[in-house]
């Protein structure tokens, strides 16, 4: 089966070769808002998957706020400054490797798996319920239009409120 790694995937290449400036600009960020309404529904000491962590900036909160934190990232780089900011070990891995079962309370996918192409997201998404836990939560953001294609030197996969509601049915 082919992966994402084996595909020529201009994405990890950009944060590969961005890594320093992406965690610099984004690392403080304040996400608390959309961080805290997720978190609402967890109780401390749940179980969450950062799903494309990034900087590591949310691993981190979420690690702060009392929660068992484990963090992917398919660039190597990431993986390695993530690891540094967080005081965890973030495995580096793609979203088709997730192969975990009922594993965690929450699924956090903030701005990474709008990477995936629409066509490859429903089994992303298959992969993070079957490692959801009974009664788990996903939150996944995306930015909105209609856009699917190479912008910036990265994938982008963009949905609007209509084409949204399709897809989840």
């Amino acid at each position: 089966m082919e992966t994402e790694r084996s595909k020529d995937n201009s994405t990890l290449a950009y944060y590969e070769a961005n890594a320093d400036s992406f965690v610099n600009t984004t690392v403080s960020v304040d996400f608390h808002e959309p961080a805290d309404r997720f978190l609402k529904y967890l109780v401390p000491g749940s179980s969450i998957l950062d799903f494309g962590c990034g900087s590591g900036r949310d691993t981190k909160y979420f690690l702060e706020k009392g929660f068992e934190v484990e963090a992917i990232d398919g660039s190597p780089k990431l993986c390695e400054l993530a690891s540094e900011f967080t005081g965890i070990q973030v495995k580096c891995m793609l979203f088709d490797e997730l192969t975990d079962v009922e594993r965690f309370d929450g699924i956090w996918a903030c701005a990474s798996i709008l990477h995936v192409a629409r066509k490859e997201l429903p089994g992303v998404f298959e992969r993070m319920i079957r490692a959801l836990k009974p009664e788990g939560l996903i939150y996944a953001s995306f930015k909105f239009g209609d856009f699917e294609g190479v912008r910036n030197e990265r994938y982008f996969t963009d949905f609007g409120a209509a084409a949204w509601t399709s897809f989840l049915e």
